[in-house]
């Protein structure tokens, strides 16, 4: 991609043969030298059916992840309806996380063994079954296997759509292409909580599901007509010890990141703090042995995609963003509800500027990555997002609503600058064989890193909070005092994202193309 960024072609022009056949990964191979030449040949477009596809897919995506976020704003009503307390609620969320981040590191391994068609059908039936199933859910514990089947569902969506998209677009008109991806990552989870507070305006919580069942069921249809087969699986034997092994490791993980917050000042704590030094300890050996078993091409997720320095700053980067993300969609509202006294559709609406604002500008940072790489549009993003984090620490109870909304906007114009240099450049620097394992590990650092940031703002502002209680404030001064501590910290973490951003480089491109197959 560096070619292409020294060298920028128009963007509705006719690209240079070079281009035309460069080739689907366009960067360095993850041991740093350059591919050989190969048979076979890389067209400067996407085929009528590797459009169909990725358009296909973009839309399941978004609604897929659009999920993950609607349940935050229902669960006062759930707890009523169903009769259960707020920690017993947190479980619809959590389990959810949980099963993604149990399931993504497996589907590196999935997705070169099965077809593009046949891992769409399954994404999009068991999100399509675990839909059914929560809204039909009489019990608690019913409406939680829903969420697992539907959390299963959408893992495996999100590294198929970066995979795909990354086999059949040119490298030249990736960064707009991956732009859309974007959008689904960054503003479907911003759009939720504002979605789900006009449904439960007018709606029942299983409403949230009952308007989700047809949309996902449409697109499970029309993939089963049109989506066509883009990859060729291979055979190869899972190694069912590493399964096990990162089920502890990412689920232990998250599981105590997202309890950390909740526990933080109570006895409770030793639970989380165990689960995170279990996951800690689980992940050691399963990093191990994918060393040892990737010798042989049988890993569970290779991870040969850290071999590649671009790779490695960018989901390092990556990883900051989605604390900042993350913790700042769990404090906002709060801060909106419980500081403000705004009601849970005002807040929603707050925030949705900030996440159409991504929406729009993702496709136009796109084109912008295309024509001039990644540093020119990491720098002022990052330095957005740093900026906006320390707009939001200087929140107070008597602030106004206008400047939570300016410094939403603010970091999600950041963010939208981030997201698609980071996703394009990550997966560029890749060998095309590890598309599937670094769309993994990607997807695996988002679950996490979102964890940790929202365990993160969540502990400070919890621990600041009873402090302030403790010497005698009041509750909303108590709780505002709460959220400025944790924005202090989450603006420091921003910070350190700058100097990263301005020693980014992009990957080395080449003009070798594709094997077919590969």
């Amino acid at each position: 991609m560096t070619e292409i960024a020294q060298n920028p072609a128009p963007v509705d022009g006719a690209l240079p043969v070079e281009a035309a056949h460069a080739d689907r990964a366009g960067a360095e191979r993850p041991d740093g030298r350059d591919r050989p030449e190969a048979a076979g040949a890389r067209t400067a477009e996407m085929t009528p059916r590797e459009r169909l596809a990725v358009v296909l897919l973009l839309f399941s995506a978004f609604v897929v992840i659009l999920n993950e976020t609607t349940m935050s704003v229902a669960l006062p009503p759930l707890m009523a309806d169903l009769g259960i307390t707020a920690g017993t609620a947190q479980w619809v969320t959590t389990a959810f996380l949980l099963t993604m981040a149990v399931v993504i590191p497996m589907t590196g391994f999935v997705l070169q063994r099965i077809s593009t068609r046949a891992v769409f059908l399954t994404a999009m039936g068991l999100f399509s079954a675990g839909t059914l199933l929560s809204a039909l859910a009489p019990v608690f514990a019913v409406l939680i296997a829903g969420r697992v089947v539907q959390a299963t569902g959408t893992a495996l969506m999100m590294p198929l759509l970066m995979t795909t998209v990354m086999s059949v677009t040119p490298p030249a008109r990736r960064g707009r292409t991956m732009g859309n991806i974007s959008v689904v990552i960054s503003v479907a989870p911003a759009l939720g909580p504002t979605l789900s507070g006009a449904v439960l305006a007018v709606l029942p919580w299983r409403g949230l599901f009952w308007i989700m069942l047809p949309i996902a069921l449409g697109a499970l249809a029309l993939g089963a007509l049109r989506l066509p087969n883009l990859t060729e699986p291979r055979a190869a034997r899972v190694d069912l010890l590493s399964v096990l092994v990162s089920v502890f490791a990412f689920g232990g993980l998250v599981y105590g990141l997202s309890q950390l917050g909740e526990s933080a000042g109570e006895g409770s704590a030793a639970l989380a703090w165990g689960s995170i030094v279990v996951g800690l300890g689980s992940l050691s050996f399963f990093i191990a042995r994918q060393l040892r078993l990737q010798a042989t091409d049988s890993a569970l997720l290779d991870l040969r995609t850290f071999t590649a320095p671009t790779f490695r700053v960018a989901v390092a980067l990556m990883g900051v963003s989605m604390m900042a993300l993350f913790g700042t969609i769990i404090l906002l509202p709060l801060y909106a509800q419980d500081v403000l006294g705004l009601e849970p559709l005002q807040a929603g609406l707050l925030v949705l500027p900030g996440g159409l604002l991504m929406g729009v500008a993702a496709p136009f940072v796109g084109r912008a990555f295309d024509r001039v790489g990644p540093r020119p549009l990491l720098v002022p993003g990052t330095a957005l997002v740093a900026s906006a984090t320390w707009g939001l620490a200087t929140l107070s109870a008597d602030s106004a609503p206008w400047v939570l909304l300016v410094c939403h906007v603010v970091m999600s114009g950041g963010l939208a600058l981030i997201f698609t240099p980071l996703f394009t450049s990550a997966l560029g620097s890749l060998s095309p064989r590890l598309y599937p394992h670094g769309s993994a590990v990607i997807g695996t650092v988002q679950q996490v890193a979102g964890a940790a940031g929202i365990a993160l703002f969540v502990t400070v502002m919890t621990l600041q909070s009873v402090r302030l209680a403790d010497a005698g404030a009041e509750v909303v001064a108590a709780t505002a005092g709460g959220i400025h501590a944790a924005f202090l910290v989450g603006a420091v973490i921003a910070t350190l994202a700058i100097p990263a951003a301005l020693a980014f480089r992009a990957p080395r491109s080449t003009a070798a193309p594709v094997t077919p197959g590969h």
